[in-house]
C-alpha cells in the first residue's frame, strides 16, 4: 500500500484504484479539536481540487479537498459521531472518503512522506 501527501495536507493511501483519504497529523494540529465533520454521500463525483468534505473545529472550518479525481464510494460515517477521532487518528481510524479513482497518473502529482515532511517544514 502506497501512501501519497497532498499540498492542502491530505493523505492518500491506495490500494488497487480506491484512495482513502485523511488529513495529516499537521493539518489536524493546526486545526485544534475537531467537533464537527461532513461528509459527502457515496456516488458523488468529485474532480482534483473539489470540496470533498469539510472539519470544523474549535478554532476553524476547513475544507477537505479530492487529491484526485473519482467517484466517492465510501464515507466514515463513524466521524459524524465522534469527530474528536480525527484528533485521536488522523492518519488511520479517522480517515475521510474512500474515492474510486477516474485517472491514475494524478498520482505522480502527490508528494511521498520525505517530500512532504520537508514541505512542512517550510511553513
Amino acid at each position: 500500500m502506497t501512501v501519497y501527501y497532498s499540498k492542502d495536507h491530505e493523505w492518500i493511501s491506495v490500494e488497487g484504484d480506491v484512495a482513502t483519504v485523511g488529513i495529516t497529523s499537521y493539518a489536524q494540529e493546526q486545526l485544534g479539536d475537531v467537533v464537527y465533520v461532513e461528509l459527502p454521500d457515496a456516488g458523488k463525483t468529485v474532480a482534483q481540487g473539489d470540496e470533498a468534505a469539510v472539519v470544523e473545529s474549535v478554532k476553524a472550518a476547513s475544507e477537505v479537498y479530492a487529491p484526485l479525481d473519482g467517484e466517492i464510494v465510501e464515507a466514515n460515517e463513524a466521524l459524524a459521531d465522534a469527530p474528536a477521532q480525527v484528533n485521536e487518528d488522523p492518519e488511520g481510524a479517522a480517515w475521510f472518503v474512500k474515492i474510486k479513482l477516474s485517472n491514475t497518473d494524478q498520482l505522480s502529482e502527490l508528494m511521498d512522506e520525505a517530500a512532504y515532511k520537508a514541505f512542512v517544514e517550510t511553513l
